[in-house]
């Protein structure tokens, strides 16, 4: 399966389906800031901070990635280690994210809604759908969409078949699914015989709107074989999900459609830091460079 190349459409386990970046963005390459939630209610670190305390910081971090120069966000779940299977959240998780990604969406320019996305840890597909159709998101990251890996959780299985069917019975078809090809923190042994053009081809055929290519873990940059090995097996598109710098985007940038940032753009350079404006201006300036159109 390759991309379409001019007028001619090469088809590959789906006809093409509307570009979701270009549909989500209104631009075919994107710097997408990833906003890591202080605990939320029901995890081990929770210490009883409200929902405003959490929102306000929350609007605090969206703000400094979009005046650095970012197109959109995801709002993440990432400070309620250790991470529960897919079926396992409670109730307050999914309450807890959809009130805070509302109160950013009503924190940002008019109708931006739909470039915000919600990624609830460990691979909870249905619990991110159900958030970011409540809190009025367009997209979410789902970790495993298709196969089955040995994670840090245990083992976990990919969530297509159940996601797609709740996202259905809710109405919540308009949400796009951001899905990783690979896994961070997981092997991989579980389907080391299948090459990354066929688990390409499984993210897209379980319904995927967009592929992402990851690093081993938070923070790792995705190689960029992997990146040109997804992209040539898919008719839709690639964003980088780790790992990105504003020493390595230039030459990321040109073999996808688009890159998630989080540690490198932080105080300290750890996930667990505070946006740095600055920082995200350089990451996305060098992105300019690199064709990338900010907004």
């Amino acid at each position: 399966m390759v991309r379409a190349a001019g007028s001619e459409q090469v088809l590959g386990v789906f006809p093409p389906k509307p570009n979701a970046i270009e549909e989500l963005f209104g631009t075919p390459k994107v710097v997408i800031g990833v906003i890591h939630l202080p605990p939320l209610p029901g995890s081990p670190h929770y210490e009883g901070t409200s929902l405003d305390e959490i929102s306000v910081f929350a609007i605090e971090e969206a703000r400094a990635y979009l005046e650095g120069g970012c197109h959109g966000l995801i709002v993440e779940n990432h400070w309620d280690i250790p991470f529960l299977k897919p079926g396992e959240h409670g109730y307050e998780t999914a309450a807890a994210m959809a009130v805070v990604t509302d109160r950013v969406r009503h924190a940002l320019p008019a109708n931006a809604g739909g470039r915000l996305g919600v990624s609830i840890l460990s691979n909870a597909a249905e619990c991110s759908i159900a958030s970011a159709w409540s809190g009025g998101a367009g997209f979410v990251r789902v970790n495993q969409w298709a196969n089955a890996y040995v994670a840090n959780e245990g083992i976990i299985e990919g969530q297509s078949a159940h996601a797609t069917r709740y996202r259905s019975r809710i109405g919540a078809g308009p949400v796009k699914v951001f899905a990783d090809v690979h896994v961070k923190h997981g092997s991989h042994s579980i389907v080391a015989d299948r090459t990354l053009a066929e688990q390409t081809e499984d993210a897209e055929f379980f319904g995927a709107d967009v592929l992402i290519a990851t690093g081993s873990r938070t923070g790792d940059a995705a190689a960029l074989d992997e990146v040109e090995g997804i992209a040539a097996n898919t008719t839709l598109p690639v964003v980088i999900g780790s790992g990105i710098t504003a020493g390595n985007v230039g030459g990321l940038l040109p073999a996808c459609d688009g890159v998630i940032v989080a540690s490198s753009v932080k105080e300290n350079g750890r996930w667990w830091g505070r946006v740095d404006t600055a920082k995200v201006r350089e990451l996305t300036a060098a992105a300019v460079k690199a064709g990338v159109v900010l907004p």
